[in-house]
């Protein structure tokens, strides 16, 4: 990612969980956010923890097949990739949770980027987040992340107190923009933030909270009313630019969002995937399929990945 001129440093505070169809949903904003902004941001995650056990899931009344119906439903209106293969049984998402951390407490890319890798496990495969066989097969498609050492460290105590601490964070919600938006959840007992909650901070501590699920234009209203002087980068002029900046790729949908020329104007999956089928016959970029869609990168990245 560029870094642009020196500016007020925001730190946005992401509340997600790897297993939350709407914060996977939420990766085509983000990923615009992040183009238009680059460094001005500071990223930090925040893992919510929905669900300690696949008992706690199950009380609750989820069944794989809820699971499977919710997947149709978030691909018609989303457009992320989904695979559709019905999950053998229900999954908690503590341990994805606390590798995440763990990478995290490594470097803030890498908590991303295994972030990143576990959604996309959790959504287009039948793989579980708490069965650690699947935890290092998907974390170890992440450059520079020694997955067996990762899921290694799952329980040591201090990832688990970083991780209890996140908990403890994202039931804080009580009280703030986003309760009174309506954007929480009680689903465990205190008010908690749902993912993809943001709260954009500057180096003040003034705050501005985009709550729960909301349109890239909530991101970029509240970041105007905190920080008017960031630099804002106007949509790349072909899909090629993003893809040589974001090295674990990017989805057709996300790609979609990241070239809206302008927030009046709607994403164009199929142009978006028009232009990029062009670009995987000539060799400019490659495509890693996925559910019903792909992750697509550009070719120098993929090589220098492979190095």
């Amino acid at each position: 990612m560029r870094i642009l001129a020196a500016v007020a440093p925001i730190t946005a505070i992401h509340f997600t969980d790897p297993a939350c169809p709407w914060a996977y949903s939420a990766r085509p904003a983000h990923a615009r956010l992040r183009w238009r902004f680059g460094d001005q941001i500071e990223w930090r995650l925040v893992l919510i923890g929905l669900s300690e056990s696949a008992e706690a899931y199950e009380a609750r009344g989820y069944t794989p097949d809820r699971l499977l119906r919710t997947q149709h439903l978030f691909s018609e209106r989303f457009g992320m990739p989904y695979s559709f293969e019905r999950k053998p049984r229900m999954a908690g998402t503590a341990r994805a949770c606390r590798a995440i951390v763990a990478a995290r407490e490594l470097d803030p890319a890498l908590g991303e980027s295994a972030l990143r890798s576990l959604q996309l496990m959790h959504f287009t495969t039948p793989r579980l987040l708490d069965d650690d066989d699947d935890l290092r097969a998907a974390l170890g498609t992440v450059p520079g992340l020694d997955a067996d050492a990762l899921v290694g460290r799952i329980d040591d105590p201090d990832v688990v107190a970083a991780y209890q601490a996140d908990r403890a964070f994202a039931r804080s919600a009580e009280g703030s923009p986003t309760h009174a938006q309506d954007r929480f959840s009680t689903s465990d007992g205190p008010v908690r933030y749902t993912a993809p909650s943001v709260i954009f901070e500057d180096e003040s501590g003034a705050r501005f909270e985009v709550g729960g699920f909301q349109p890239f234009e909530a991101y970029d209203t509240a970041l105007a009313n905190l920080a008017v002087g960031l630099d804002r980068r106007p949509a790349p002029a072909d899909v090629l630019d993003p893809l040589l900046e974001f090295p674990d790729g990017l989805t057709t949908a996300e790609l979609a969002s990241v070239m809206r020329p302008s927030d009046l104007v709607d994403a164009d999956l199929d142009a978006t995937a028009a232009r990029l089928a062009e670009l995987a016959e000539s060799g400019a970029v490659s495509r890693e399929a996925l559910g019903n869609d792909a992750v697509w990168r550009g070719a120098r990245v993929g090589s220098e990945l492979q190095h």
